[in-house]
């Protein structure tokens, strides 16, 4: 690949029609050297009548090529002649300078004694004897496969990249690398301070440079540098950011390039990729090299070898196996990798002395989602005083590219309404947007309908204010959402453990809008689809991972390694699968008749707080304190929203 991966401005780029009117231009050339016919083929004719036309005097002069094939040019008189009419223009319509006949002569010097005798007369002006090269039959007999050839370079060149990404543009260089290369030169203006949060990650990432700018800081202990550092966490967190910021702080060759380019159509491209990708990085040590979404490439060898190209990438895992730590490896070349799917790689990859660091990126926490906002809020316009820890209470669970959404979204919301800055409700209805989707306004919605989504909301909002554990409401809306027709926005505790009667309560107030149904209508109804997908996945994650159930046990049939769903059989008996569905079943209906219980000895105060919400569409926390009075139960609570 080259070394500068800057666009060259002096570099010529050629039109497909300059090389089209190049063409025509060489066959215009070739028709003007091969005696300038004006684009007009000689008509074929025969020796008997050659000789009437050299007696009616006709024929100007004659010319045989190589003693074999005669051309005659007429002169001026006989080309007016309506008989010659059909060879006297060219295709063009302009006249025609000839050769207008052309034919194959018998006996070379009969017909040489021929042309004397009428030369001598005055039938004939001149004639010559004259070898004709084969050239212009050859150019055009090799054309058709210049053509195929160029054709099939092309298309080559497009299936290998189309010129992008180095040398794999080029046919010949398709196991090529196709890193880039960030180095000093290039202008990556990335730094660890855009980098908010990740304070753990950040100082092992740091410590990796550190490593390559002063390595005898470490080594003089007796040390010795990683082999590489494997980010882990889930989408948006900043993993690929801090590979970014790794480009721009470090003082040393920068390789990046995605785990799917080393994928390719051909055999054994992939490994080639990986030989030169580690050669350039050599040639440049001491060096990083980034491999994003590294799980393309380097999954568990062996597990679904039904597909013909899981060869060819078991061949690509096995040389950047081998080139991570095997025979002759540089030490000065760090590798840091990036996934989300950690439990997918191969154990080999995984080892200490290729990855020696597994740095874990996780969802950051209220203060981290402040500093997350303060980085993307600097290039704002943005209202005085904007207060920033509510904005971070307000998006419990959002990575950092969710919180750059946010800010986006805030920012476009208040430009909508040509406001000269943006503000606090601006960044709410950003979060309702994004969580919630676009609101609906124009849905046409029944007053029935009206009543029974207002009904299931208020349900929610009564058990969860009732309740110790579950999360209370911030703001109800029956103004249809996204797929929604309802939204509840909740506070909830950011817990790092959770106990059975914690998730009880929850499941509880997830059923809280059926029960409120129920208990309303003496019927049920298809809205509650959600809730239901929900609670049943808390009720078998109690079951079936935590073991907290009584029956089953101190049991958990959790796979960490995600290899279990390479498994077609159950880790456990049919036995065990049917006392396991009837405490699924036994939990969910015990908090849906609990929440009705609740919802019964409160019916008068969820159909005064359903009729607030038919009013006014939304409600809010102090709208519940009227009706209910102040909550007793005292948390340190951050907000979720829950649809």
């Amino acid at each position: 690949m080259a070394n500068d991966n800057k666009p060259n401005p002096n570099r010529v780029k050629i039109s497909p029609w300059i090389i089209y009117g190049a063409i025509i231009l060489i066959f215009i050339f070739i028709s003007v050297a091969t005696g300038g016919q004006n684009f007009s083929e000689p008509a074929k004719t025969t020796s008997s009548k050659f000789n009437s036309f050299l007696e009616q005097g006709a024929v100007e002069k004659v010319i045989i090529y190589n003693k074999t094939e005669a051309e005659v040019y007429l002169t001026a008189a006989a080309l007016k002649d309506p008989k010659f009419k059909a060879v006297a223009k060219d295709l063009l319509n302009r006249p025609n300078k000839g050769p207008h006949f052309v034919f194959d002569i018998g006996n070379d010097e009969i017909f040489q004694k021929k042309l004397e005798t009428a030369v001598a007369e005055g039938k004939l002006k001149d004639y010559n004897f004259l070898p004709k090269s084969n050239w212009t039959e050859i150019l055009f007999q090799l054309l058709p496969i210049l053509i195929i050839a160029a054709i099939w370079i092309f298309i080559m060149r497009r299936m290998s990249g189309g010129g992008a990404g180095g040398g794999g543009g080029q046919i010949f260089n398709i196991g090529k690398s196709k890193a880039r290369l960030f180095d000093e030169k290039t202008d990556i203006k990335t730094t660890f301070k855009d980098v908010a949060g990740l304070e753990g990650a950040k100082e092992e990432i740091q410590e990796i440079v550190e490593f390559l700018k002063n390595p005898e800081k470490y080594t003089n202990l007796g040390g010795k540098i990683p082999k590489g550092a494997l980010l882990v966490g889930p989408p948006g967190t900043g993993k690929t950011l801090l590979a970014k910021a790794v480009a721009g702080e470090a003082k040393v060759p920068f390789f990046s390039l995605s785990g799917s380019d080393f994928v390719e159509m051909f055999v054994g491209v992939g490994a080639s990729r990986v030989r030169d990708l580690f050669k350039q990085a050599k040639e440049k040590s001491p060096a990083i090299i980034f491999i994003d979404e590294i799980d393309a490439v380097g999954r568990a060898r062996g597990k679904n070898n039904m597909s013909g190209g899981n060869d060819e990438r078991e061949n690509t895992l096995n040389q950047l196996l081998t080139e991570m730590d095997g025979f002759g490896t540089n030490s000065n070349v760090i590798v840091l990798a990036a996934t989300n799917r950690a439990d997918v790689l191969d154990k080999a990859l995984m080892r200490a002395g290729r990855f020696d660091r597994q740095i874990f990126v996780d969802l950051p926490d209220v203060r981290e989602r402040k500093e997350i906002f303060e980085v993307h809020l600097a290039p704002l316009k943005k209202v005085e005083g904007l207060d920033t820890d509510f904005l971070a209470k307000q998006t419990p669970g959002f990575s950092g590219a969710d919180i750059a959404n946010v800010c986006n979204e805030a920012a476009l919301i208040a430009a909508r309404y040509d406001k000269k800055a943006v503000d606090k409700q601006d960044f709410l209805d950003a979060v309702d947007r994004i969580v919630g989707g676009l609101e609906k306004k124009n849905k046409i919605v029944t007053p029935e309908e009206k009543k029974a989504i207002a009904i299931h909301e208020a349900g929610h909002a009564t058990v969860s204010w009732m309740l110790e554990h579950a999360a209370p409401l911030v703001k109800v809306t029956i103004v249809p959402r996204g797929q929604s027709l309802g939204a509840a926005w909740y506070l909830p505790e950011e817990r790092l453990i959770v106990r059975p009667d914690q998730m009880l309560d929850e499941m509880c107030a997830t059923m809280g809008g059926r029960a409120a149904e129920k208990v309303t209508f003496n019927r049920i109804s298809t809205g509650a689809l959600s809730d239901l997908e929900k609670v049943t996945k808390q009720a078998r994650a109690m079951v079936t991972i935590y073991g907290l159930n009584d029956k089953i046990g101190n049991v958990t049939y959790y796979d960490s390694t995600g290899q279990s769903e390479y498994n077609f059989s159950k880790p456990y008996s049919e036995d065990t699968a049917i006392i396991i569905d009837k405490e699924i079943s036994a939990l969910i209906e015990s908090q849906y008749q609990r929440a009705i219980q609740l919802l019964e000895d409160n019916k008068d105060k969820l159909n005064q707080l359903a009729d607030i919400l038919i009013e006014k569409e939304v409600i809010f926390k102090d709208d519940l304190e009227a009706i209910f009075g102040k909550r007793n139960f005292d948390a340190n609570l951050q907000p979720e929203t829950d649809l």
